[in-house]
């Protein structure tokens, strides 16, 4: 018999994210208190009111240690998960925290080791892998159809008003770092059991370096797994401010001794033109006039509902804690592997250099 457990979630953050996920906490059926807050309490009020929470406030810590709350989901901007996902770590609390885990190695590893002490349960929000396309590509790894994986690339555009608004909230939260991380982690868990070993890459500067910050319109990298794969990822979020695309416009491809996978995650055969606009999903005032639909990163609202990797994720994860559920969300050890070759990617486009793994502290 499936036991089925009472959850309290708790949201920290009450921006597009986090307000995302505490709708999708709101409308689950085993959730029966919820606490949103955020450092500015009247956005945390208002994401209360929005989903019917029982608590909000400008302190998370006082959301994530009501004794109602079971869960908690840190969905603060990235320089600042360690914070609150300690916080809630030391409570005993389960978390659900946004990609990447933190910014540096040593906050990492603050939390990977937090993790194993307790022994929580933390899980970190790598989305693409609850993408329709990657959890079925996953499958056919995990059937043994396309043999031992050989080779494999991956690839990321986007425009570079995003870049902008991310580089806004955070310097540290580069292209490379929030975003290529996705793809390092898809590709960590299309070929499991494997570690990079090396890493060999290039960046060039252009618009977001004349905009005042230091950091690469493009990067390409050549990884290197400790089993002799080789694999090739680039980003570049530095495309025209009204590029098609709302969010990720990715293609990924894997090379097998019995077969190849190429995955088309452009959406450029979902093409809209609209006179109107179409908002973007991340940036408020922001709209484009030509869309490819579904590129959107998290998903869309469709007929009164959210559909898309983030609802799929989110949903998961609350499966796997209330029923007891398995999940392929991340764990800290994965997401912590992920954050060090995005590191190493950037190490290695600086000076000019092949990049060894694991890195010097």
């Amino acid at each position: 018999m499936i036991e089925r457990k009472s959850l309290g979630i708790a949201v920290v953050g009450a921006g597009r994210i986090g307000a995302l996920r505490a709708r999708l906490a709101a409308e689950y059926p085993a959730v029966n208190f919820i606490a949103v807050s955020d450092a500015d309490p009247a956005r945390a009020r208002d994401l209360a009111k929005e989903v019917g929470a029982q608590f909000h406030s400008g302190d998370n810590l006082a959301a994530i240690s009501r004794p109602e709350v079971s869960a908690v989901i840190v969905a603060t901007s990235e320089g600042e998960h360690v914070q609150a996902v300690m916080q809630a770590l030391e409570r005993g609390k389960a978390v659900l925290v946004e990609k990447p885990i933190a910014l540096t190695l040593a906050d990492a590893d603050r939390i990977v080791a937090e993790v194993a002490k307790r022994g929580a349960d933390l899980r970190v929000g790598y989305s693409r892998r609850y993408k329709d396309r990657y959890l079925i590509a996953k499958e056919q790894v995990v059937q043994g159809r396309v043999g031992r994986i050989v080779g494999a690339s991956a690839r990321v555009f986007n425009s570079r008003s995003q870049a902008f608004a991310m580089l806004k909230r955070n310097p540290g939260a580069t292209p490379v770092v929030d975003a290529l991380t996705y793809y390092v982690d898809l590709l960590g868990w299309l070929l499991e059991g494997t570690r990079v070993t090396e890493v060999f890459a290039r960046g060039q500067q252009g618009v977001l370096k004349a905009a005042g910050h230091d950091t690469d319109d493009v990067n390409w990298a050549i990884l290197t797994y400790d089993d002799g794969t080789i694999a090739n990822l680039g980003v570049s979020y530095a495309l025209p401010e009204k590029y098609p695309s709302l969010g990720h416009a990715a293609r990924v491809e894997v090379l097998g001794t019995e077969g190849v996978m190429i995955l088309d995650d452009d959406h450029a055969d979902q093409l809209m033109y609209s006179e109107k606009g179409v908002p973007h999903v991340y940036l408020p005032g922001h709209s484009v006039n030509m869309v490819f639909l579904q590129s959107g990163t998290p998903g869309d609202w469709a007929l009164g509902d959210f559909w898309g990797p983030i609802a799929n994720e989110t949903r998961a994860w609350l499966d796997h804690l209330a029923l007891g559920k398995p999940c392929v969300l991340a764990t800290a050890p994965e997401a912590r592997r992920t954050l060090e070759v995005t590191l190493a990617i950037e190490r290695s486009a600086a000076i000019r250099k092949p990049v060894a793994l694991p890195l010097a502290a």
